[in-house]
């Protein structure tokens, strides 16, 4: 069983007394007979892939002849950790049906097979010009190879470390990392629609950026590593860090338009993005047929697994599908460029008409959206202002004139709580959670409440009667009562 980023088995395998042209041709008549799709052939080997069954991912195979020897590699084509025995099998299998072709075939059969195969290659040439699969995971060395750009594999990892090294510097300032709080993840970039659209524009990039606990960061970075040893070898640099950035500010506006008080973090938008432009690459003809069915359906299942779980609680799952849906819209208009590698001002001119007009389009989505909860905010700063200037009544020294005392609770206290009753009852005509639309009526309430206290403390100094005192203490201790409600105590 392995175990691992990609598990693989190995095993290297002398070939005599066969020569090279022999062992060659009787390996891939070998796995024809296992009923393994040839994916491409050269003249010192060829990849194949292994059928895809709902018990058992599809594997890539590759044989590689290297003088007096060939080495044979059976690897997982999909995220799992764990290939339970599968690819070890496969070499097993390939190895035994080896030896059976060796007693049956002659040198004459062998050498026929190996000019057949010589005049296929000769005529596929050029049409796999360009579709070979990316060997980016096979040269990963190490744990540290994962962390470190190299050819092929240059964005991706400074990605990864770009979110590793926030994730670090929000645990040193003292961010729980496991289960940060909500005013942390803001403090830190996270999007959420009242800060958003308040002009706080840059939330929607800077939460791609963020992570909710060390899980989260965790399962998002996996993923990432994945598509990315995947995809940027065929993108390239300019490209891939553009789909990413571009899929991310899409799926952050997608959340932004769906929620109103959600606040949302994570690189998942982005990374959805991503699978979203490899799916609508795989639906074409760019990559060769037997790699595209084998990644195709590893892809599909992955993508519909995470849309399934993210409708559960806690996850934003708008931001998924509009990554997804963005990334595989742009996968599409990639391809033009991908066609012709040579023509560099193609793939500049997809890239920058790309970013103009998402940019455009997300301004434009995120400038219509209501801002209900931004305009609350700002009223309730408007009331508690206007109920600040009515509660100046109890600030007045106690030599106040009688008639000032009157006239500052009629003309400035019942004038104030008054007009906070018709900003409240303005308030609540907009689209607001139910706890908000019940604060309401609590804070209409409350003014009313002053209200009648008010009334008969300006009956009590205008007859200069102790009478109203009772009256007074108990619409008091009511007021009291719907403070601390308000407080939460």
């Amino acid at each position: 069983m392995a175990f691992g980023f990609s598990p693989k088995y190995i095993q290297i395998l002398p070939i005599d007394p066969l020569t090279p042209q022999q062992f060659l041709v009787l390996a891939i008549e070998a796995a024809k007979k296992l009923d393994w799709n040839i994916a491409f052939e050269t003249e010192t080997g060829f990849i194949a892939y292994t059928k895809f069954s709902m018990s058992s991912w599809s594997e890539e195979v590759k044989v590689t002849i290297e003088g007096d020897q060939a080495t044979l590699k059976s690897e997982c084509t999909g995220n799992q950790l764990v290939d339970w025995g599968k690819n070890k099998g496969n070499i097993e299998s390939l190895v035994a049906e080896l030896e059976l072709l060796k007693s049956s075939a002659t040198p004459e059969d062998m050498a026929v097979q190996f000019e057949e195969l010589k005049l296929t290659l000769a005529a596929n040439e050029e049409d796999n010009q360009g579709k070979t699969p990316p060997a980016t995971k096979g040269k990963l060395t190490g744990i540290l190879s994962l962390f470190w750009p190299s050819k092929g594999y240059f964005i991706t990892p400074i990605i990864i470390d770009l979110n590793i090294f926030i994730f670090i510097l929000m645990v040193i300032s003292g961010v729980d990392f496991m289960s940060p709080d909500t005013k942390d993840l803001l403090r830190w970039g996270a999007n959420f629609r009242p800060s958003t659209l308040n002009g706080e524009w840059w939330r929607l990039i800077t939460n791609v950026f963020l992570h909710i606990g060390l899980f989260h960061l965790l399962f998002n970075m996996y993923a990432l590593l994945y598509i990315g040893l995947l995809l940027e070898p065929y993108l390239g640099k300019l490209r891939f860090a553009a789909a990413y950035i571009l899929t991310g500010i899409v799926a952050s506006t997608t959340s932004l338009y769906m929620h109103e008080t959600t606040v949302s973090a994570g690189a998942s938008g982005a990374i959805f993005g991503m699978y979203g432009v490899f799916l609508a690459m795989l639906t074409t003809n760019f990559i060769e047929k037997s790699a595209r069915k084998a990644m195709f359906t590893s892809i599909v299942v992955f993508v519909a697994y995470n849309l399934l779980n993210g409708m559960k609680g806690g996850i934003d799952n708008a931001a998924h599908v509009g990554g997804l849906i963005s990334g595989f819209i742009i996968g599409y208009l990639y391809y033009p460029s991908l066609k012709a590698p040579d023509r560099m001002d193609l793939k500049l001119g997809i890239v920058s008409a790309l970013s103009i007009f998402v940019l455009i389009a997300c301004f434009t989505v995120v400038s219509r959206i209501p801002d209900n909860l931004g305009q609350y905010d700002k009223k309730m700063k408007t009331f508690a202002s206007m109920e600040s200037m009515a509660l100046e009544v109890y600030q007045m020294p106690k030599n106040t004139p009688r008639d000032t005392l009157l006239m500052e609770i009629k003309d400035r206290g019942l004038y104030y709580w008054n007009q906070d009753i018709e900003l409240i009852n303005g308030l609540d005509k907009l689209d607001l959670p139910d706890i908000l639309h019940k604060r309401d009526k609590m804070l209409v309430n409350y003014c009313n409440l002053r209200i009648k206290s008010y009334n008969l403390i300006y009956k009590a100094i205008d007859e200069n009667s102790g009478n109203y005192k009772d009256s007074i203490e108990f619409y008091n201790k009511n007021i009291q009562g719907l403070i601390d409600s308000l407080k939460g105590k």
